[in-house]
């Protein structure tokens, strides 16, 4: 299993990640509407203002206050200790 930082120590199984988007649009407010409304909603942002909105395959959404740029590049980047194989 491949884990990503999303920050604050807080990690994400790289496979079941389908989507990093901003919050800003419309759609992806209501997605974080209806998922917090339905008890799917993680918020791993820690207070901060939300960058990055991660959807998961499970239908999960995962709020996290790093940029979906960074987000991005830690999934497709070299391990660098962060992962762990099973």
């Amino acid at each position: 299993m491949r884990l990503i930082n999303i920050g604050f120590g807080n990690m994400v199984s790289a496979e079941r990640l389908v989507a990093v988007v901003s919050p800003d649009s419309a759609p992806i407010k209501r997605i974080i509407k209806e998922a917090r409304e339905q008890g799917r909603l993680i918020d791993a942002s820690y207070g901060r203002s939300t960058r990055a909105v991660l959807i998961m395959d499970s239908d999960h959404v995962i709020l996290s206050a790093l940029q979906p740029e960074t987000v991005a590049n830690r999934s497709a980047g070299p391990s660098e200790g962060k992962t762990e194989e099973v």
